[in-house]
C-alpha cells in the first residue's frame, strides 16, 4: 500500500502541477483529493484488510481516470473513442471514494463487522478455482480479493450504463415530442438495445461471480467458527457458564450467513456484509455521477413562486429531503435492533424446545409429561408472539412514514421543473431526465431510509456474532488450572475445585493416578466425583491449582450416559474415530466382547441410536468403544450402572483381560466393585480422602 500511495502522491503533484499551469480548478482539486488520498495508502496499516481492498481499486483508479482524463485534455485521446471520453470529474470522484472507505474504517461498529470479514480475506488456506475447464491453484485470500475487485469494478460500469441511458432518456423524449420518427428508431435500436443487452449480461455475471463469491465466503467462515468452537473444550466450558451466548447452533447455521448476504438466495432475507459493501459503492457512484448531472440541469432552475434562481436548486432540494426523512426514520425505527436481536432468541429458543422433546420423547412419554412439555412451547411461542407484536407496532409506524416519503418523492421536481416546460424553456425530453436524475440523487441519499430495518437485522446479527466471538475466546483463554504437560501421569496438585458460580465444591485435593494401579472412586451423590473427573481429565475450567497431563498415553473418560452420534451403528462405535480405521471384524469382536453379539451385524444400519437402545446398552456400546480405541488411562464415571452386577464384573473381568495395560478409574457405589481395583479414595465434606487399599 506504501509503493501504492506513493504513486498517488506524484500523480497528485503532476495533476496540481498541471491545474496551476492552464489555471483548472477541477485538477487543483483532483491534486489535493490525490494528496489525501496517498496519506491514506501511507497510514493504512491498521485498517482492516476488507476495507483495504476498496482504498486500493479506488486509489488505483485515481491514477488510471486521472491521466485518461489529461491525455483526453492534451488531445492524446483516440478520436474514435470520443463519446467514451472519461468524465473529467470521474478520477475526483474514485478518490473521494478512498478518503471516504478510510474515514468509515475508524467507526467503531464498522470495526466490529471488518473484524469478522477480514478472517476469510486474511486466510492462508490453498484453494482452487476455475472457469469453464480452465482450473487453478491459488490462496483462498488472492481469490476472494480478485472476486471483490472484479465485482466492484462491474457495478462501477453498470452505474455508468445506467448515466448512459438516462442521456438516451433526453433524446428520447425530444423525438417524441418533435414528431422526430428517423432519431426515435434510432435511439431505440443503436443506443438503447446495445446498451440493454450489456448492462443485462453484466447483471447475470455479477450475479454468478457474487454467488460464488458468498458461498465460498460461508463455507470458509463456518468451519472457522465451528473449529473454534469446539476447540479446548470451548463449547463445554460455554454450556456450563450460561451466559448471554444462547444457541450456538443458531449462529453457525443462520447469523454467518446472514452476516454475509442475508442468509438467502441473493438476500432474499436481507442483506449481509457483501450486499451492503457493494451497494453502497453503487449508491455513491449513483449519487457523485447524478448529483453533477442534476446540478447542471437544474443550475438556471428558480425557486417556485419567485424569480430567484438558486444554482443547482434541485439537488440541495434532494439533499434536505432526504436528510429529513432520514431522521424522521431513525427516530421512530430506533428500537427496531432490540427487537430484531431478541427475535432471532426467541425463534431459537422454540426451535431448540422442540427439537429436544424430540431427542428426548421416550422419557417425556414414560413421565408422561406431554402436558408439560406442551405448557413449555406455548409459553416459548407466547414470547415469539410477543416479540412478533411489538415489531408490528414499530414497523407499522416506518411502513406509514417510508410510504407517504416514497408517493411525494417522485412529483417534486417535476414542481420545479414543470413551469419550465409549460415556458417552452426547455423540452419534454430535458424534464424527464431531470426527473429521473432527481430519483438517482434522492434514492442514494435515502439509502438509510431504504434499508433502515434490513440494517437493523444486520445489527443485532452482528450482535450476536460478536458476543459469540467473545463467548468463546473467553471460553478458550479462562482456564483457572495451571495445566502441566509432559506429567508422568494424570494428577491434581494442590487444587480447588469451584462451581460455576465459584463456590467451592472440593479444596485442598492433591493425589495422582498411578499407573496399573486402578482406582475406585465413591462419595455421597452430589459430592463432586463426576466433577473430580472432569478436572483431572482437563476440561473443567473452574478452579485453582495444577492439572498435570501425562506426556504420552490417551485419557478416556466414559459418563453415565454416553454420546452416540446419529448415523450408522459403526459410527456410533468407534466415535470419535473415523470408522475406516477399524475393519469389521474388530469393531464385531469388541460388541460381541461388551456382550452385544445381537448388533454385530448391524453395523451399516443408520438410525437414532440414542433412542433404539436401552440405557445398558448403550453404555455398553461406550466399553465396545474403550476396547477399540485402547486407552492407557480409562475413566468410568458411573458407567456401568445400568447394568445387572453380574453383568457389570463380567464387563470389569473382560476390560482386565483385554486391556491389560489400562488403568482403570472408577466412580461407583456398589461394593462389589471393590474386588476389581486396588487403591480407593472418598469424596466427602468438600474434601479428597485416600483411603486403605480395596
Amino acid at each position: 500500500m506504501k509503493i501504492l500511495g506513493v504513486a498517488v502522491a506524484l500523480f497528485g503533484l503532476m495533476s496540481g502541477f498541471v491545474g496551476l499551469e492552464f489555471a483548472n480548478p477541477t485538477l487543483d482539486l483532483l491534486a489535493v483529493a490525490s494528496l489525501i488520498v496517498a496519506y491514506c495508502c501511507w497510514r493504512s496499516a491498521p485498517v482492516s484488510r476488507f476495507l483495504k481492498i476498496f482504498i486500493a481499486l479506488f486509489a488505483a483508479e485515481t491514477i488510471v481516470f486521472g491521466l485518461a482524463d489529461l491525455a483526453a485534455r492534451f488531445d492524446f485521446w483516440p478520436k474514435s473513442l470520443a463519446e467514451a471520453r472519461v468524465p473529467p470529474t470521474l478520477a475526483l470522484t474514485v478518490a473521494m471514494f478512498a478518503i471516504i472507505v478510510f474515514v468509515v474504517s475508524h467507526i467503531p461498529v464498522v470495526r466490529t463487522m471488518t473484524r469478522i470479514a477480514d478472517r476469510f480475506f486474511l486466510a492462508t488456506d490453498q484453494t482452487s478455482a476455475g472457469i469453464a475447464s480452465f482450473r487453478f491453484k491459488t490462496l483462498e485470500r488472492t481469490l476472494a480479493t480478485g472476486m471483490v475487485v472484479f465485482l466492484v469494478v462491474l457495478n462501477q460500469a453498470e452505474v455508468a450504463i445506467t448515466v448512459r441511458l438516462n442521456f438516451f432518456n433526453r433524446d428520447f423524449f425530444n423525438a417524441i415530442q418533435n414528431h422526430d420518427a428517423p432519431v426515435f428508431w434510432r435511439m431505440l435500436l443503436w443506443v438503447f438495445t446495445p446498451w440493454a443487452f450489456i448492462y443485462v449480461g453484466a447483471l447475470v455475471v455479477e450475479y454468478v461471480v457474487s454467488s460464488y463469491l458468498v458461498i465460498r465466503w460461508r463455507r470458509w467462515l463456518t468451519q472457522f467458527y465451528i473449529s473454534h468452537w469446539l476447540s479446548h473444550h470451548a463449547h463445554y466450558r460455554m454450556s456450563l457458564t450460561r451466559g448471554p451466548t444462547d444457541n450456538p447452533d443458531q449462529r453457525i447455521a443462520e447469523d454467518v450467513a446472514r452476516f454475509i448476504d442475508g442468509g438467502g438466495d441473493g438476500g432474499a432475507f436481507g442483506y449481509g456484509v457483501y450486499n451492503y459493501s457493494i451497494m453502497l459503492i453503487s449508491t455513491l457512484s449513483s449519487l457523485v455521477s447524478f448529483a453533477i448531472l442534476l446540478w447542471s440541469l437544474s443550475a438556471n432552475f428558480t425557486v417556485p413562486g419567485t424569480n430567484f434562481a438558486f444554482p443547482g436548486l434541485l439537488f440541495w432540494v434532494a439533499l434536505i429531503y432526504a436528510a429529513a426523512g432520514t431522521v424522521i426514520t431513525h427516530l421512530i425505527g430506533r428500537p427496531l435492533v432490540e427487537i430484531m436481536f431478541t427475535r432471532q432468541k426467541v425463534e431459537a429458543d422454540f426451535r431448540f424446545g422442540l427439537a429436544r422433546l424430540r431427542e428426548f420423547s421416550e422419557q417425556v412419554a414414560l413421565l408422561e409429561g406431554e402436558h408439560a412439555e406442551a405448557v413449555s412451547l406455548r409459553m416459548k411461542f407466547a414470547a415469539l408472539i410477543a416479540n412478533y407484536i411489538d415489531m408490528i407496532n414499530l414497523r407499522k409506524k416506518l411502513t406509514a412514514f417510508t410510504g407517504f416519503y416514497g408517493q411525494i418523492s417522485p412529483i417534486i421536481p417535476y414542481i420545479f421543473a414543470a413551469p419550465f416546460y409549460f415556458a417552452r424553456k426547455i423540452e419534454l425530453g430535458v424534464m424527464t431526465q431531470t426527473a429521473q436524475a432527481f430519483g438517482q440523487v434522492q434514492s442514494a441519499l435515502t439509502f438509510f431510509i431504504n434499508y433502515y430495518t434490513s440494517l437493523a437485522g444486520f445489527r443485532a446479527v452482528l450482535d450476536r456474532l460478536s458476543s459469540f466471538d467473545a463467548a468463546i475466546e473467553g471460553a478458550q483463554t479462562g482456564q483457572a488450572f495451571k495445566i502441566e504437560q509432559n506429567a508422568p501421569s494424570p494428577a491434581l496438585r494442590h487444587a480447588t475445585i469451584a462451581l460455576p458460580n465459584g463456590t467451592a465444591l472440593l479444596d485442598g485435593v492433591d493425589f495422582a493416578l498411578k499407573p496399573g494401579r486402578n482406582l475406585l472412586v465413591t462419595g455421597l451423590s452430589g459430592s463432586g466425583k463426576s466433577t473430580l473427573f472432569r478436572a483431572i481429565s482437563g476440561i473443567w475450567p473452574f478452579g485453582a491449582g495444577t492439572v498435570s497431563i501425562p506426556a504420552s498415553g490417551k485419557m478416556m473418560l466414559l459418563p453415565q450416559k454416553p454420546y452416540l452420534p446419529i448415523g450408522s451403528l459403526r459410527e456410533a462405535v468407534v466415535y470419535p474415530s473415523a470408522s475406516k480405521i477399524y475393519d469389521d471384524k474388530e469393531i464385531a469382536a469388541a460388541l460381541r466382547d461388551a456382550q452385544l453379539p445381537h448388533l454385530a451385524n448391524k453395523l451399516d444400519i443408520s438410525d437414532l441410536w440414542s433412542q433404539r437402545l436401552s440405557g445398558g446398552e448403550q453404555q455398553r456400546v461406550a466399553i465396545a468403544r474403550a476396547l477399540l480405541a485402547k486407552p492407557d488411562w480409562l475413566l468410568l464415571d458411573e458407567a456401568t450402572t445400568a447394568l445387572d452386577e453380574e453383568t457389570e464384573n463380567a464387563i470389569y473381568e473382560m476390560l482386565a483381560k483385554r486391556l491389560p495395560q489400562t488403568t482403570v478409574v472408577s466412580i461407583g457405589h456398589r461394593s462389589t466393585l471393590g474386588a476389581f481395583h486396588v487403591d480407593h479414595i472418598q469424596v466427602r465434606s468438600g474434601a479428597v480422602v485416600v483411603c486403605a487399599e480395596t
